[in-house]
């Protein structure tokens, strides 16, 4: 009975255009102006107070409280226990203490109450409670699993504990039910959650294990517990592999009447000394009025890879190739990447190609883009071409002593275009690259420093010169086309990076 008057009393005020009401005038809304009705009306009414759901004003009338607002974001943990949660990009992020996180873990989609809202004059940020996790982020993690004895296992039901992999998931345990997979101790495991985290078992999770990924001692598994952690995929579907097996090893040039045929000029392609899979070939020019000749070729995958078949849906699933310390993980199976569709010297290639004439200020005057066929005359390294621009290297200059010319001609390009681009306010931030070095078994040996030298930066100018001809090409043609853009950086931020290398 008291159940239905709350339900009434709640619906009467909600509906209602008045925001509160005497006793009496709730009292005639419902039709309970029997003395017994009125009494129990009047009890449900002070059971609600003391609940919340309903308010007095300070006239003494019945009134529903204010509704708290939430915001709701992505929380991102930190590992020292508090996080912070993003609403967008263009806001600043709310803080959240570590005794307010709501068993949020990083990724999670929470509705968080602002308890400290931000203070512009003393730059301090909003300070947030998470009161509702309303999306899990992770269903499933990767750690290292340690066996209990049997003891243990008998009485606890359960395998043993995982310990996660990811370091903003440290302070947690993965408690593993005793059922389906019993790793040895040691494994590196995958595990789908069962349970996440709640009052009473803060620092806890439970799942079963699905698969066991190898055992930590086994080479490379420190790096392949990351690959498995982010949801990378380590092999291609069946469908897929069958589709790339079915590519031919070679191309005919005379299957392609409609392609421009290039393969009587020098071209090279450019990449550090390990890469596999070269996808850029570049040529340059040097013109007798003083302007350049600059020609982009990329490889055609597209040509391969087809909409909508079996090669095109795993591409468009793994979204990129990814590049760890000692391997890659590339987008499209490796017969196809390091094969076909990679522009290996002294053989013909299908490519899409812009070549570009550039004056002394660096500005394109006229380009084309079209379908063509290369045959690439070396296959280059940044540290061969540095030999031959900056060293005067005689032995490196020797060896490619047909191409050397060109060398010199691109060198002189890459300046121009780097001019043109600091006078239109390019900022360029040069730093040190560090690399890691392993052995055979994937352990790290040595961390050495990579200079960028003329050879790498040639590169990137004859990258942006083509990137910047394309997108102005379809723009001019008003064809829907997809850009990649940098937003102007933040005001705050730059000065934040500034400072830090200053320091």
């Amino acid at each position: 009975m008291t159940e239905t008057i709350k339900t009434k009393i709640i619906q009467f005020l909600e509906e209602s255009r008045k925001k509160s009401f005497s006793m009496e005038e709730i009292a005639e809304g419902l039709g309970l102006q029997k003395s017994t009705d009125f009494k129990n009306l009047v009890q449900t009414v002070a059971a609600m107070e003391r609940e919340g759901s309903v308010i007095f004003n300070k006239k003494g009338k019945v009134k529903l409280p204010m509704k708290r607002v939430f915001v709701e974001g992505t929380f991102r943990a930190n590992e020292r226990g508090f996080g912070f949660v993003t609403l967008d990009e263009e806001e600043d992020d709310i803080y959240i203490p570590k005794e307010a996180t709501g068993y949020a873990m990083d990724g999670d989609t929470v509705a968080v109450d602002i308890v400290h809202v931000a203070d512009p004059f003393s730059d301090r940020g909003a300070e947030g409670k998470v009161v509702e996790i309303k999306q899990r982020a992770i269903s499933q993690l990767v750690g290292e699993f340690t066996l209990f004895d049997e003891k243990e296992i008998e009485e606890s039901d359960l395998y043993g504990v995982v310990q996660p992999k990811d370091k903003k998931l440290s302070e947690l345990k993965v408690f593993i039910g005793a059922q389906g997979i019993r790793p040895v101790d040691g494994s590196i495991v995958i595990v789908e959650i069962s349970h996440y985290p709640e009052k009473g078992y803060s620092k806890s999770l439970e799942g079963l294990i699905t698969k066991v990924v190898g055992h930590k001692n086994d080479p490379g598994m420190d790096i392949l517990s990351i690959v498995v952690a982010n949801g990378i995929p380590t092999k291609f579907e069946e469908e897929t592999l069958a589709a790339a097996d079915a590519v031919p090893d070679t191309i005919d040039p005379a299957d392609f009447p409609e392609r421009r045929d290039l393969r009587d000029q020098q071209i090279v392609t450019i990449d550090g000394a390990d890469a596999k899979d070269l996808d850029d070939a570049v040529t340059v020019k040097a013109l007798p009025d003083g302007s350049f000749y600059l020609g982009v070729h990329i490889a055609d995958v597209s040509y391969y890879v087809t909409e909508n078949s079996a090669l095109d849906k795993e591409a468009f699933d793994r979204g990129t190739s990814v590049y760890l310390t000692d391997r890659v993980i590339p987008m499209i199976p490796q017969r196809l990447s390091n094969g076909i569709c990679s522009l290996n010297p002294n053989v013909p290639r299908l490519t899409m190609s812009c070549e570009m004439w550039i004056n002394q200020e660096g500005i394109v005057t006229d380009y084309n883009i079209f379908q063509s066929i290369i045959q690439t005359s070396a296959r280059m390294t940044y540290q061969a071409v540095n030999q031959i621009i900056e060293d005067n290297d005689p032995e490196t200059t020797k060896k490619y002593a047909e191409l050397v010319p060109m060398f010199h001609d691109m060198a002189a390009l890459h300046h121009v275009l780097e001019a043109m681009r600091i006078k239109r306010g390019a900022v360029s931030f040069e730093d040190r690259e560090a690399k890691v070095l392993v052995d055979g078994e994937g352990h790290p040996q040595e961390i050495v420093l990579r200079e960028r030298g003329v050879g790498e930066r040639l590169i990137e100018s004859f990258m942006l010169a083509a990137n910047e001809t394309v997108a102005r090409h379809f723009n001019r043609k008003h064809l829907p086309f997809i850009y990649r853009i940098h937003e102007e950086p933040k005001k705050r931020k730059c000065a934040a990076s500034l400072i830090l290398r200053l320091l």
